[in-house]
């Protein structure tokens, strides 16, 4: 059996996708419990605003491409109460490991496996 007689699986990246994968990244080192703290606080909790803007588009994105979306949902409610000191922890930590997990995931509507 020659190797041409698997099909190839390809992973789509669309900007849903690849923003995920970056808000996943941000809600990680904002779950560093110094770290994000400090990022948050520095910046007048701005940092929280961004990442709502951001959660939002890439929700919004989402619902387009017909991908997973309740990661992006999730950290919505995380950059909304995030400013609590221990809950934010947590929620970011939660939000970053969902919004991981969805960005990793197959959307229903895309066709992933090609013959080459």
């Amino acid at each position: 059996m020659c190797r041409k007689d698997y099909p190839r699986r390809r992973i789509i990246f669309t900007g849903s996708r690849i923003l995920k994968w970056i808000t996943g990244i941000l809600e990680l080192i904002l779950a560093i419990p110094i770290i994000g703290g400090s990022i948050v606080i520095s910046s007048w909790y701005s940092a929280l605003g961004v990442m709502l803007i951001l959660h939002i588009v890439a929700f919004v994105l989402s619902s387009k491409n017909n991908e997973p979306k309740y990661g992006s949902a999730v950290g919505i409610v995380t950059s909304l109460l995030a400013w609590i000191p221990f809950l934010g922890w947590v929620l970011h930590l939660v939000s970053a490991i969902l919004i991981m997990v969805t960005a990793a995931q197959r959307g229903k509507g895309n066709a992933q496996n090609f013959n080459s």
